[in-house]
């Protein structure tokens, strides 16, 4: 075992995968000459050369639908978006081309492709630089959607992204890149669609996903200290979702609280809500509860931006409503 940055086994997984098999490329704005944005591709382009790891202009519209032609002609493509608020522009690619061309053709084409790039908020960056598009894009068939809350995840899902054969929207954060975990020296993958249980618990179950994954653990573990069990689940994918891990944990706590960095409506912690009333109603104790962002855009303010930021102690006192404790 050996101690690796967030963005260093993000570089790890892509390289690794890149030796064994000469389709995989990478290309986006500032992967190569620059190290990536976040230094997310460091190396990369002295190992694999110009061909295989590209710089891109600023159009995203554009490099996104050149990846989805070589990706139905046999390539591998690797995407980086500097922020997904971007892959807006190119978004048309995905949901319209990516995420169809297997169905719409019969078959006759797949598309492996992985669009990769850090999601939701990451400080004072303003409205349109703080958005999280995990529910926008789990919504389409045909995408799969990843977003790991560590570095261990994130290595091992992302190289199982990279050998998918359909469309993978794998999603980072900013404020992730330094954090740093001993990672297994030996190749590991992990399977998408699997949620992991971080903590196992018996008077509630928490589930989250992404860099808000910290708060979820914190909470835990304060409350651990309260006499309160938590089970946190860190759903690692959100598309497909793991529901099983969840209502069998909901069957044994009897409660469930969902965080979640997003706006409240139309959110992960929606469907997550109605397929847990459809499914366990009956062991249910307590009304599900969810923690989210408000239902507004990201402040730039950064008084305004803490308020709007999901606090720790909002996510206590929540548990501890379903707990009926005060």
């Amino acid at each position: 075992m050996a101690e690796y940055t967030f963005r260093e086994v993000i570089a790890q997984a892509m390289s690794e995968e890149m030796r064994k098999d000469e389709s995989i490329y990478l290309m986006g704005e500032e992967v190569a000459e620059y190290n990536g944005a976040y230094k997310a591709s460091k190396g990369m382009l002295d190992e694999f050369g110009p061909k295989r790891v590209i710089d891109t202009p600023i159009a995203e519209l554009g490099f996104a639908g050149i990846s989805v032609g070589a990706a139905m002609n046999g390539n591998r493509p690797i995407v980086e978006f500097m922020t997904f608020n971007f892959s807006l522009v190119g978004i048309d690619q995905i949901i319209n081309n990516a995420a169809k061309i297997r169905q719409m053709s019969g078959g006759q084409w797949n598309c492996p492709i992985v669009f990769r790039g850090p999601t939701a908020s990451a400080g004072q960056l303003g409205a349109t630089h703080s958005q999280a598009f995990e529910s926008w894009y789990a919504n389409c068939p045909g995408l799969k959607v990843v977003v790991p809350s560590n570095p261990y995840d994130a290595k091992g899902l992302l190289k199982t992204a990279i050998q998918d054969n359909d469309p993978v929207i794998f999603m980072e954060s900013e404020q992730m890149y330094g954090d740093k975990m001993e990672i297994p020296e030996e190749e590991y993958y992990l399977p998408i669609g699997k949620a992991d249980i971080k903590k196992e618990g018996k008077d509630v179950t928490l589930v989250s996903f992404g860099k808000i994954m910290k708060l979820a653990i914190q909470a835990a573990e304060d409350l651990a200290k309260e006499g309160i069990s938590v089970e946190v689940i860190d759903l690692r994918t959100v598309r497909p979702l793991d529901f099983d891990t969840i209502l069998t944990s909901v069957k044994k706590t009897n409660r469930l609280v969902i965080l979640e960095e997003a706006w409240p409506f139309a959110s992960i912690s929606s469907e997550i809500t109605y397929m847990v009333q459809q499914k366990a109603f009956d062991y249910l104790d307590a009304p599900i509860k969810r923690i989210t962002t408000p239902d507004a855009p990201a402040p730039y303010s950064a008084a305004l931006f803490a308020e709007w930021f999901p606090k720790l102690e909002k996510v206590k006192e929540e548990i501890k409503k379903a707990m009926y404790v005060k």
